[in-house]
C-alpha cells in the first residue's frame, strides 16, 4: 500500500515540476531570441482574407512610419537651414564690423597726419 502512495506522490511531483518549471538560460547565450516551438505544418495556414487584412494593416503602419520619418527629416532640414542662415548672418555682420573698423582706423590715421602737418606749419 505504501508503494502505491509513493508512486502517486512522485507522479504528482513530476507533473507540478513539469508545469511550473521556469525556462533557464539558453545554451547558446542568445536570450533575445524567442524560444523555439515544435514544428506544426498545418498551424500556419490562414485564409486569403486574413492575409489580405494583415497586408493592409502592415501597409497602413508602413505609411504612418514613412509619414513620421518624413516629418522628422523635414524638421531636421529646417533646423539645419536655420542654423546655416544664422551663421551666414553672423559672418556678414562680422565682415561689416571689420570694414567699419578699417574705415575708422584709416580716418583716424588721416586725421592724425593732418593734425601733425598743421602742427609743423604752426610751429
Amino acid at each position: 500500500m505504501s508503494s502505491t502512495t509513493t508512486t502517486t506522490q512522485t507522479t504528482s511531483q513530476v507533473e507540478t515540476k513539469a508545469v511550473s518549471k521556469p525556462l533557464g538560460m539558453r545554451v547558446n547565450g542568445k536570450q533575445w531570441h524567442a524560444p523555439k516551438k515544435a514544428f506544426r505544418p498545418g498551424s500556419g495556414l490562414t485564409s486569403y482574407e486574413k492575409r489580405a487584412k494583415e497586408r493592409q494593416l502592415l501597409a497602413a503602419v508602413k505609411a504612418k512610419e514613412k509619414e513620421l520619418k518624413d516629418e522628422k527629416e523635414a524638421e531636421r532640414k529646417r533646423r539645419i537651414e536655420a542654423l546655416k542662415e544664422k551663421r551666414a548672418k553672423k559672418e556678414e555682420k562680422e565682415r561689416y564690423e571689420k570694414m567699419a573698423e578699417k574705415m575708422h582706423k584709416k580716418r583716424v590715421e588721416r586725421l592724425k597726419r593732418k593734425e601733425k602737418r598743421n602742427k609743423l606749419i604752426n610751429s
